[in-house]
């Protein structure tokens, strides 16, 4: 039996000099209202509310921590209005504008520029449903990408982590502005003490430092972000997820089937930033957008025929593999013992 969401604040409530006008978004660790302030301006509003910590019932306010759980929600909370104090201190055009934040109801509210526009993920998922052989052109993948890194630039100069950049986090205003949202760090303390780790990620985007509790993060660590977000710009999907790229890493093989389409030069950068030793990636988001600027070293080498097949007889034992599998499974020759 799933367990039930904490109840979101209702319309009208009043927060802090703001009016909650409805609510736009929720995750596992808090909700996002779109407000107005005294002047009647739109402001979104997070509250944090972590889901695998509290409750709240519909038309409550404050939330409810049981006491076993209560240090754990506070740790989190702190983390949390430490990064909107941090945020506040970042004006950036490519990082989301804090431009509040305060205590009430025993949690924590960021008030934020409010945003008109879509995510990356939604531009994706639209383009991929067209079915065209490039989800972008390469000019908008680079073009997009060196606003994003200039934003994140930024934040890693504030000795911040955003610790979560995927396309649903970076956001395309209706003026084709690209804005990185939704930071992590309250995320990242809950899961270094909580125990639940994997939970707090995103499949694809995560970076495989991110999965262990004795690894040191740093700019590397959204770097491979960064590079899985490019290549989900590429293939119109994410790349597989980083513990089982390191049972068997098929990387190179799914970059190889866009040889022709995009560039030599972009299809190795994906790479760059993707290695699965952080040492392996750049260390800099300066030394990523020098890369990503070599706008002159557009080689598109499309793949010899004997390529071709290889790659298509790789494809097919895969699948025979998987198939073969799934039917010991199913008939239980081969089954893991429980």
């Amino acid at each position: 039996m799933s367990k039930i969401k904490p109840a979101p604040l209702p319309p009208d409530t009043a927060i802090g000099g703001y009016r909650v006008i409805r609510r736009l978004a929720a995750g596992g660790f808090g909700v996002v209202y779109l407000a107005v302030d005294g002047d009647g301006q739109k402001v979104a509003i997070k509250e944090y509310l972590p889901s695998s910590l509290a409750t709240r019932s519909p038309g409550e306010l404050a939330p409810k921590v049981p006491p076993e759980k209560l240090s754990l929600y506070r740790l989190g909370l702190k983390s949390f209005f430490e990064e909107g104090r941090a945020l506040a201190q970042i004006s950036h055009a490519s990082v989301v504008s804090v431009l509040n934040f305060f205590r009430e109801n025993e949690t924590v509210y960021m008030v934020m520029n409010y945003l008109e526009g879509a995510s990356l993920q939604d531009f994706i998922v639209t383009a991929r449903d067209l079915k065209t052989q490039k989800v972008f052109r390469e000019s908008t993948i680079r073009s997009l990408f060196d606003e994003v890194l200039r934003g994140l630039r930024i934040v890693h100069q504030h000795k911040m982590l955003h610790l979560d950049i995927k396309p649903a986090n970076i956001f395309i205003t209706d003026d084709n502005k690209a804005v990185l949202i939704d930071f992590g760090a309250a995320r990242e303390v809950l899961s270094k003490e909580g125990n639940f780790i994997r939970p707090m990620y995103t499949p694809g985007f995560a970076a495989p430092e991110m999965y262990r509790r004795d690894s040191s993060m740093g700019p590397w660590t959204d770097i491979y972000a960064i590079g899985a977000c490019i290549y989900a710009s590429m293939q119109g999907f994410p790349p597989t997820e980083a513990p089982q790229r390191q049972e068997k890493d098929r990387l190179s093989l799914s970059l190889a089937k866009l040889r022709g389409v995009y560039s030599d030069n972009l299809i190795e950068v994906v790479e760059w930033c993707m290695a699965l030793d952080p040492l392996s990636r750049p260390q800099s988001v300066f030394a990523l957008q020098k890369e990503l600027s070599r706008e002159g070293e557009r080689r598109y080498t499309k793949l010899t025929v004997a390529e071709k097949m290889r790659m298509q007889l790789d494809s097919l034992v895969t699948d025979t593999r998987k198939n073969v599998q799934k039917m010991g499974e199913a008939t239980g020759i081969g089954a893991k013992p429980s």
